[in-house]
Formats: structure tokens, sequence, C-alpha cells
């Protein structure tokens, strides 16, 4: 019992860093509990479309503590398209079976506090003009994001952004680091609402089977 309550009023942290430099991408993510005590951590080194087919690879390694096993060997996925139906369906089904699912995730997004949100990129076209367009856009788009993380979530401190245009080279670089934080008892609670207001029983999720012609090779 004592440990069920200090579960519930314990504060899970997830920071979050993704680097996009051209082709390449980097993305971090961990998770700590006990002011750091317990750190799970998820590296995403490689991201890339695949040559051969209409598919994503992505290549990733998780693990606990400070560090890594030299022996770990990576997990190599591939993401086609017929997945991301998959997904986007089994998720239509669960927003159709749960009432008032969007109040009761507002709810639990105002128990989120976002501590430290930092979104620099450096861009470039190769052509002035078109470059300073897009860094307008580039502006407003990160001007949309942050309005609607501050209307749902809890801004501890102001967002960390900018964008720089290169008007003599063609460059797409950007880093996104995120630091979230919230009780997991908070997370708990949103989950016993949801099967509360679970309604017309489970849904039946889909499988890639159900989505024919897909041929694409497995990694």
């Amino acid at each position: 019992m004592f440990l069920f309550i200090v579960i519930i009023f314990t504060k899970l942290t997830i920071l979050l860093n993704y680097y996009h430099h051209n082709d390449n991408d980097d993305l971090k993510v961990e998770f700590r509990i006990w002011f750091g005590l317990i750190k799970y951590k998820i590296t995403v080194p490689l991201i890339k479309i695949d040559d051969n087919s209409p598919s994503m690879v992505v290549q990733s390694h998780a693990h606990f503590g400070e560090k890594q096993e030299d022996n770990q060997e990576p997990t190599v996925s591939q993401i086609t398209h017929n997945d991301l139906l998959t997904k986007l369906q089994n998720g239509r089904e669960v927003l159709q079976k749960v009432v008032h699912m969007h109040v009761i995730v507002r709810k639990f997004f105002q128990k989120i506090s976002v501590k430290k949100l930092e979104w620099h990129s450096l861009m470039g076209v190769g052509d002035a003009a078109h470059t300073g367009m897009l860094a307008g856009a580039l502006w407003a788009v990160k001007g949309g994001i942050v309005g609607w993380l501050s209307h749902y979530f809890r801004l501890k401190e102001m967002p960390h952004l900018s964008v720089t245009p290169h008007f003599q080279a063609t460059v797409i670089q950007t880093r996104i680091t995120c630091m979230f934080q919230f009780r997991i008892g908070h997370a708990i609670l949103a989950g016993l609402k949801l099967i509360k207001f679970w309604k017309g029983g489970k849904p039946r999720p889909k499988s890639k089977a159900e989505f024919p012609g897909d041929k694409t090779k497995s990694v």
C-alpha cells in the first residue's frame, strides 16, 4: 500500500532531444523518476527512407541506467504505409468507443508541465527570396505550435525559438529539446477514466493483413 502511494505521487520526467541535419536524424528519449535514480533511455540513431521499397527504416535501442551494453544489438524495424493505416484505423476505433475522450485527455494535458522547450532551426534553399519566405513561414509554424502547447499544457518558462536563414546554400538543420513532467497518479487516473467511459465493447484492432496489397519486404 505504501509503495502504491509513493508511485502515485512520483513525478515522471520525460526528456526529448531531436536533431535533424539534411538526411540525418537522431532522436533520444529519456524517462526519469526519483530525481534520476531510475532512468530508461531510448535512442533512435537512424530514420531513413528505404531505397528498395516505399517504407521508412527505423533503428533504435533502449536501456536502463546511464550506460548501454556494448554487445546490445539495435532493433531495426520497417514502417510501411499499411502500418500507418493500421495505427490510424485503430486510433479511430478507440476515439469512437470512448465518450468524452477529448475532455479526459485535455484535463490530463493540463497536469503536464513543460519545464523546457528549445527549438532552433537553420534553413536555406539556395535562393535568398525563397529562403526569406520559408523562414517567415517557419516562424509562423513555430508560433502556432507554441500557442497550442500553452493552451493545453502548463508552460513553466518561455520557449526559446530561433530561425536562422542561410541565403547561400541549401541546408535544413533543426534541433528540438523538450522536458515534460507529470505525476504518475494523474496518468493512472486518466487511464481509469478512459475505462469508465468506455462504451460499445472493446474495439477490434485492425491487423496489417486486412490491408491487402502490401508486398514490402521485412527488415
